[in-house]
């Protein structure tokens, strides 16, 4: 089993959700336990969907390519988080928001999700707020599964780390942690992609 590229997989995924519990955290916005686990159960949800979707994937490769394809995607993964921070993306205005725009603005604002400025997050709440985190990162199970990564492991240690990432991210942001630490959270996630995705190449 590959322990490291597991581990080095589910902290990349997880940092969304540190930032989410930094933002809450500043906000004094609450995430109660029983809700933090909901939301880790959906994140590990969303990584057995990615994944498995991943393996179908595989069928359809050569043997000896499936490993270059997932350490190809994971890399390009990386590239994009890093190129969002610093590339401007023009943005086409439509007259009716979808629903996956909505949810993209939950991860650019996550506080947006408490809707009802209760300054707590519901079952209600959170729901869209963990499948945006999920939606997330599905591409980055897709191919992380191509490179192997057993399905089991991965999304069993990606609902604890959700929970401490975003119980790490709330106490943090409480004691008035400056917000840059978020700042750079998708450069960090996109280099640990970039080197899982090396490291799978090479191995």
């Amino acid at each position: 089993m590959q322990i490291l590229s597991t581990i080095l997989f589910v902290l990349s995924a997880s940092t969304d959700n540190f930032v989410v519990g930094l933002s809450y955290g500043i906000k004094k916005i609450r995430i109660t336990p029983s809700i933090n686990i909901f939301i880790a159960a959906i994140s590990a949800l969303g990584t057995i969907l990615s994944m498995e979707f991943g393996k179908l994937i595989i069928n359809f490769l050569p043997n000896g390519l499936t490993n270059m394809l997932g350490s190809l995607i994971l890399i390009a993964i990386g590239l994009w988080s890093i190129c969002g921070e610093f590339c401007t993306i023009k943005k086409t205005t439509f007259k009716e928001e979808n629903n996956l725009s909505k949810l993209g603005d939950i991860l650019n604002n996550p506080e947006s999700a408490d809707t009802d400025t209760s300054g707590n997050i519901d079952l209600k709440e959170s729901s869209s707020l963990a499948i945006a985190l999920a939606l997330n990162n599905m591409g980055l199970g897709i191919g992380a599964s191509i490179t192997g990564l057993n399905v089991v492991f991965t999304s069993i240690l990606t609902f604890f780390i959700s929970i401490i990432t975003i119980s790490l991210g709330l106490t943090l942001g409480n004691k008035y942690l400056s917000k840059t630490l978020g700042k750079y959270a998708s450069i960090i996630s996109g280099l640990v992609i970039i080197l899982l995705g090396i490291y799978e190449m090479i191995i």
